[in-house]
């Protein structure tokens, strides 16, 4: 009986650097792909650098990582004062099926860089849609003492440009996740290995990918109707003061008139 292959470990970390990387310029001989762009770091690991921020580091060392972060920080745009960061671990397990176990590794039959992809591409739209999400609830924070105050009293109060200026900051976070990263795309890599469109499934499936896209979609619609609302609040509250100075200065200019006939009046 032949004895079981032993299986091998290799980390995996993705960092969320910043709004955007600028990764023009940096392909070189150990390329490996260029979307997003792969590069092949040391003797095993490989970098995957994505443009919405985020780069995915598998089976690199600590120092490894530090060093390939120094050189990305010049095309860092609106770097992260501390990257918000994810990881997982791969077992390399020659013979068995690409699947995610229980305890939540990913077993994957070979380490392939094409394999070590589709892990990356999760992985970083795992991150990004955590990170959206707490901005998108902290926004719901912010919005429901201003919903409780309309319900009182019918007025936005004097935080309401504040706050039309942070759901504005959210609506720019839908716009970057839309246009950026794409949550719903499979990675360029699958057009050429098709065979493993079922670890991405099953990657998708585990990372709950597609339905927490839908949320993020969902309320994010919904801060757009709130935002309408306040919107034509505010603008119904100042044409409404408009119209009251209006009536004021009517008024105004009647009693200088009224004073004005009784005086002529008088010296009549």
């Amino acid at each position: 009986m032949d004895a079981p292959v032993p299986s091998t470990s290799i980390p995996v970390r993705a960092l969320l650097l910043g709004e955007r990387i600028d990764t023009r310029g940096l392909e070189r001989d150990d390329t490996i792909a260029t979307n997003p762009l792969t590069l092949r770091i040391g003797r095993d690991g490989i970098a995957c650098l994505f443009r919405y921020g985020v780069a995915v580091f598998a089976g690199l060392s600590a120092i490894e990582e530090d060093d390939v972060v120094r050189s990305l920080r010049p095309r860092i745009n609106e770097p992260a004062a501390a990257p918000e960061t994810d990881q997982a671990q791969i077992l390399i397990k020659p013979g068995s099926d690409d699947l995610v176990d229980p305890s939540g590794a990913i077993i994957l039959k070979e380490a392939s860089p094409e394999r070590l992809q589709i892990v990356a591409n999760v992985l970083s739209k795992n991150l990004i849609l955590s990170h959206y999400e707490s901005r998108i609830a902290g926004a719901f924070d912010r919005i429901e003492p201003l919903a409780e105050q309309l319900q009182r009293t019918g007025r936005t109060g004097h935080q309401g440009r504040q706050l039309l200026q942070q759901i504005g900051g959210v609506l720019l976070t839908q716009q970057r996740m839309v246009g950026r990263v794409e949550m719903e795309e499979k990675p360029d890599v699958l057009w050429d290995h098709p065979e493993l469109e079922r670890l991405y499934a099953r990657l998708e499936d585990e990372y709950e990918l597609r339905e927490r896209s839908h949320g993020l979609e969902s309320k994010l619609a919904l801060i757009n109707e709130t935002v309408g609302t306040i919107l034509d609040l505010v603008q119904d509250q100042r044409s409404t003061r408009l119209e009251l100075y209006i009536i004021g200065l009517i008024l105004i200019e009647i009693l200088l008139s009224v004073g004005d006939i009784l005086l002529r009046l008088r010296s009549a």
